[in-house]
């Protein structure tokens, strides 16, 4: 079995759109599943108080489930949380197990951009995981991602505030119980920047493949230096493939540091992650 954790935001899985009589549904997985579901079952879980299936027009424009200023519900962000989304996963994941049309054998566990950090937790505190893929992630913590992408908007216009990130970890830590909010809270902000998604990957014994975009201005230094760190401490385990000039969805860009959503490259990368499995 393959379980996929999917980034953030709140999300439907199957989204319905109708655009001038051409009617559909957006894919699932940000993947095309052909190939792997050849050898895998595929698992991907929605996200919590999210209709598991709705209408493009009844979504925001970047397709979150939201009220009509853009707040999310209470019932998702007080779930939103690193702790929660592990604990969840590894009881659907013992549930799917039990299931006799499922092996126990091979259990692999993937995840991009969020939820690369689900992944590596559920990794460290299942023990039946047999391969972890850590996809677009921030091995020192999001904070890191939003200051670094933040550092990068600075070079283009100089009057971004950077410093501004660093007052509000400030008032992150100070409340990190806190899960009330219509958009992040302070808890899930915190629980996915600290500890650092590090401490846990550098603990892990069984095989690990890191893949990156070299332009994802938010994780390529981090993940650079997650692999300068496993050679530091000798850890065979880990497999790392960066994909040259693109971005956090391995999009490649265009001269503006736009994505050229023309040149999909999930797929490619889809089939890397399998070509990896089958040498395990």
């Amino acid at each position: 079995m393959l379980l996929f954790c999917q980034g953030s935001l709140p999300i439907p899985l199957i989204i319905k759109y109708d655009e001038n009589g051409n009617k559909g549904i957006y894919n699932v997985f940000v993947f095309n599943t052909d190939s792997l579901s050849k050898e895998y079952h595929l698992a991907i879980i929605n996200k919590p108080f999210v209709p598991l299936i709705a209408d493009k027009n009844s979504l925001s424009n970047d397709l979150t489930f939201a009220d009509s200023v853009g707040n999310y519900s209470t019932d998702y962000t007080k779930r939103n949380l690193l702790d929660y989304y592990v604990d969840r996963d590894i009881r659907v994941i013992k549930f799917l197990q039990k299931q006799n049309f499922i092996s126990s054998t091979r259990l692999v566990v993937a995840g991009h951009s969020e939820g690369s950090a689900i992944a590596a937790n559920i990794a460290y505190k299942y023990k039946k995981v047999t391969e972890l893929i850590y996809a677009g992630g921030s091995p020192l913590g999001r904070i890191m991602t939003i200051i670094e992408r933040a550092r990068n908007e600075q070079l283009k216009d100089t009057a971004r505030n950077v410093n501004g990130i660093f007052e509000y970890w400030g008032t992150t830590v100070e409340n990190k119980n806190n899960d009330i909010s219509t958009g992040d809270t302070f808890k899930g902000q915190y629980q996915f920047s600290c500890p650092p998604p590090i401490e846990i990957l550098l603990k892990l014994n069984i095989p690990v493949l890191v893949t990156y975009g070299t332009k994802d201005f938010g994780a390529v230094a981090q993940n650079d230096y997650l692999r300068i760190a496993t050679i530091a401490n000798q850890k065979k385990n880990f497999t790392f493939k960066d994909y040259i000039g693109v971005d956090h969805n391995f999009f490649p860009l265009l001269q503006n540091d736009k994505p050229d959503y023309e040149k999909f490259n999930w797929d490619k990368v889809a089939e890397d992650w399998r070509a990896w499995l089958k040498k395990k």
